[in-house]
């Protein structure tokens, strides 16, 4: 077992002991997508202080060279973004394909991509923003916990919001890795983060508690309600509240949503234009802020590959 990375400790140790993992974790190699252009590195179960041990894939686009420095873009359920034989519903998000592309054409910086696998039964509550859970009465909280999906399986799989450590994993213990093993620009501009659906919520979440690190988020078809009915649900209300309180500043900082309205995308119009409101209050302009409609898009992985070129083009543009 690797030791959690203390920020006082040697990088290169560090580095050193987990690249060695990552070589001989055969398993984690054998499951390594295939990718379209470019290459991709598996850090197999990395380890974490904070939260459950996971695969994180690293996409390297082709000609990376250590005499570059690249932006950074973390990606939340990493194990859907590159390879759909690979993913439980053989979809994917074409990271590949289309940042390789956005690349070739010289429209975005130089940037590198680490796909951050979820953690599997936890990850709804890696992904809840915690302080606005945390802004409700206990009774309703526990209330919320025994909240189901519309196939009966309990939302929150018995555990409790966690999402404060799952950042505290990124920001202290991923991003400290990825900047020493990789040739990166480590600063606030060139460093993003990006999900779907609770990955929406996450990212969103992401910039707003460590403003410092993060310059950018993209949130598609952010899952405002928190749990899957929007009927006497308080979970929306906190995030606004959240967000008039914790949203970062618009001079330095860039925010993109986007909803459908089919499948789980059709509880979003609403909540997106309440949020959207919150956003205008806060100062955001276009220049620092895109919201985007898609009528008749679901919420599927194959609808956010069909535009994953407009928040990519929104961060990272040269």
């Amino acid at each position: 077992m690797i030791k959690p990375f203390p920020l006082y400790q040697s990088v290169l140790s560090f580095v050193w002991t987990l690249l060695l993992q990552t070589l001989f974790t055969a398993p984690g190699w054998s499951q390594l997508p295939r990718v379209a252009t470019g290459r991709l590195i598996r850090h197999a179960e990395f380890p974490s202080a904070f939260v459950t041990a996971r695969h994180v894939d690293v996409w390297l686009p082709e000609g990376y060279t250590p005499e570059k420095q690249y932006a950074v873009l973390y990606m939340h359920d990493g194990q859907m973004l590159f390879d759909s034989t690979t993913t439980w519903n053989q979809q994917e998000w074409g990271v590949d394909e289309t940042l390789g592309r956005l690349l070739r054409q010289k429209k975005i910086r130089d940037c590198i991509v680490v796909g951050v696998w979820n953690g599997g039964k936890y990850r709804h509550t890696d992904y809840f923003p915690q302080k606005p859970f945390e802004s409700l009465a206990p009774d309703v909280r526990d209330s919320l916990y025994t909240s189901l999906r519309t196939s009966g399986q309990a939302v929150f799989q018995g555990e409790e919001v966690h999402s404060d450590a799952y950042l505290k994993f990124l920001v202290t213990e991923l991003k400290p890795f990825i900047d020493s093993a990789y040739s990166t620009k480590n600063d606030r501009k060139n460093t993003f983060v990006a999900g779907s659906s609770m990955g929406g919520l996450i990212s969103l979440y992401a910039i707003c508690e460590y403003p410092e690190v993060f310059g950018g988020a993209a949130c598609l078809s952010t899952h405002w309600p928190g749990i899957f009915t929007v009927e006497n649900n308080p979970i929306p209300a906190a995030f606004l509240q959240y967000m008039r309180n914790h949203l970062p500043h618009p001079r330095t900082h860039k925010i993109y949503f986007d909803y459908g309205d089919a499948t789980l995308d059709a509880l979003y119009p609403p909540l997106q234009r309440q949020a959207d409101v919150v956003m205008r209050e806060k100062g955001f302009r276009r220049k620092n802020w895109i919201t985007r409609y898609f009528p008749g898009a679901d919420h599927s992985e194959q609808a956010w590959r069909q535009r994953l070129e407009v928040p990519v083009l929104f961060l990272l543009r040269r």
